[in-house]
C-alpha cells in the first residue's frame, strides 16, 4: 500500500476519533426511531414516552475498533413540558468517553383540537463527559515520543446542546446546536484539539400516505428526509439523504429504509501516477418494526470508495419500549416520529 493511501486512511480514521470525542457521535441512530438522541427538543414531543437502547460496533475483526452504547429515556410531563436523560459509553482505540445528559423541553401547541398536530418545541440538554486517553499500551522504548507519558490521562468537561423542532401534520423539522459552549480540553494539547467542536444539525422529513381506500386509509407510508451537519471550527460538512417506507400491521408497523451520507470536502490520495480525491460516503440500510409497546431496529453502515480502512461495515441494534403519556390518543396524522 502506498504511503499516500495510508495517510488518507489514517486521516479518515482520525476524523472518526475527533468526532467521537465531542459528546455522542452523530451516526444513524435517528434513522431507527431515536430522534431524541440527536435533538433535545424531541424530549416528550411524541404521543408516548420512550425508552431506547443502542449498541454500535464497527469493524468486528479489528482490535480497538470504535463502539458506542447509549441508553435514553424521554417523557411528557404535564401539558407542555418534556424531560429526558441519556447515558453513553464511546470507545475508539486508545480513546474513550463516558457521560450523560439531562434534558428539558417545552412544547407549544397551536392545534385546533387534541388530535391535530401543530407543535413547536424547544429543548436544552446539559451534559457532563469524562474523556480518557490510555497511553499505557504504547511501546515507548522502541518508539519514543516526548508527548506520551505512558499513563492514563483523563479529563471531564461540561457542555450544552440546544435546539427546536416543529411538527405539523405530516411534516417534521429540526435544528440543533451540539456543544454550544466552547470549552478548553485539558486532555489534549493546544496543538491538537484544545477546544470542543460546535456542531450544527438541520433536518426534516415529510410522510406521504400510499394508495388506499378512503374508508380504511393506506397500509403504506413513505417518508423522504435529510440531515445536514456543519462543524464550525473545521468547516466540515456532510448531508444525509434518507428514504423510509412503513407497512402497517395489526398492533404495530414494519419499516425499511436507506440513508446515503456524503461529505462536501474530500481528501487527496495517490493512485499510481495520478492524484485522486475521495469524499466520505456511507450507505446505511435499516430494517425494523414495532409491536404493541416494543421496537426493534437494525442498521448497517457501509463505507464506500476506493480507499477504506476495512472491508467490513458498522452494525447497530436499537431496542425500544414505549409507555403511556398524558395523551389519551395518537394524533390524526402520518407522523411516525410522533405517533
Amino acid at each position: 500500500m502506498k504511503p499516500n493511501t495510508i495517510y488518507l486512511i489514517l486521516a479518515m480514521f482520525f476524523a472518526q476519533i475527533s468526532l467521537a470525542q465531542d459528546g455522542i457521535p452523530v451516526y444513524s441512530d435517528y434513522f431507527a426511531d431515536n430522534y431524541y438522541l440527536l435533538h433535545p427538543s424531541m424530549a416528550g414531543a411524541a404521543s408516548y414516552n420512550q425508552v431506547r437502547l443502542t449498541a454500535r460496533q464497527q469493524w468486528f475483526d479489528d482490535n480497538g475498533a470504535p463502539n458506542l452504547q447509549t441508553a435514553s429515556i424521554n417523557a411528557r410531563v404535564g401539558e407542555n413540558s418534556g424531560i429526558g436523560a441519556i447515558l453513553m459509553n464511546d470507545k475508539n482505540g486508545y480513546q474513550s468517553q463516558t457521560g450523560g445528559y439531562i434534558t428539558y423541553a417545552h412544547h407549544l401547541m397551536f392545534s385546533r383540537s387534541e388530535v391535530d398536530l401543530n407543535q413547536l418545541s424547544f429543548g436544552l440538554s446539559a451534559g457532563l463527559i469524562q474523556s480518557r486517553a490510555d497511553e499505557t499500551e504504547f511501546d515507548l522504548i522502541n518508539n519514543f515520543d516526548p508527548l506520551l507519558e505512558n499513563i492514563i490521562q483523563s479529563g471531564a468537561y461540561f457542555n450544552v446542546d440546544a435546539g427546536f423542532s416543529y411538527n405539523f401534520l405530516n411534516f417534521s423539522g429540526h435544528f440543533t446546536v451540539k456543544n454550544l459552549i466552547f470549552q478548553n480540553r485539558a486532555l489534549y494539547t493546544a496543538g491538537f484539539e484544545s477546544n470542543n467542536q460546535r456542531k450544527y444539525l438541520l433536518g426534516a422529513t415529510y410522510a406521504i400516505s400510499g394508495p388506499g381506500s378512503a374508508r380504511k386509509g393506506s397500509d403504506w407510508l413513505f417518508e423522504p428526509g435529510f440531515l445536514y451537519q456543519w462543524q464550525e471550527r473545521t468547516n466540515e460538512q456532510t448531508i444525509d439523504v434518507n428514504f423510509k417506507a412503513y407497512r402497517m400491521i395489526d398492533e404495530g408497523r414494519l419499516f425499511a429504509g436507506i440513508s446515503y451520507r456524503r461529505s462536501f470536502d474530500g481528501a487527496e490520495y495517490l493512485d499510481g501516477a495520478e492524484v485522486g480525491e475521495q469524499k466520505l460516503q456511507y450507505i446505511t440500510p435499516v430494517l425494523g418494526g414495532t409491536y404493541k409497546n416494543f421496537m426493534l431496529a437494525y442498521t448497517y453502515s457501509y463505507l464506500s470508495g476506493n480507499v477504506r480502512f476495512n472491508s467490513g461495515g458498522f452494525h447497530q441494534i436499537t431496542l425500544g419500549f414505549d409507555f403511556l403519556s398524558g395523551r389519551r390518543a395518537p394524533y390524526d396524522c402520518n407522523c411516525p416520529a410522533i405517533n
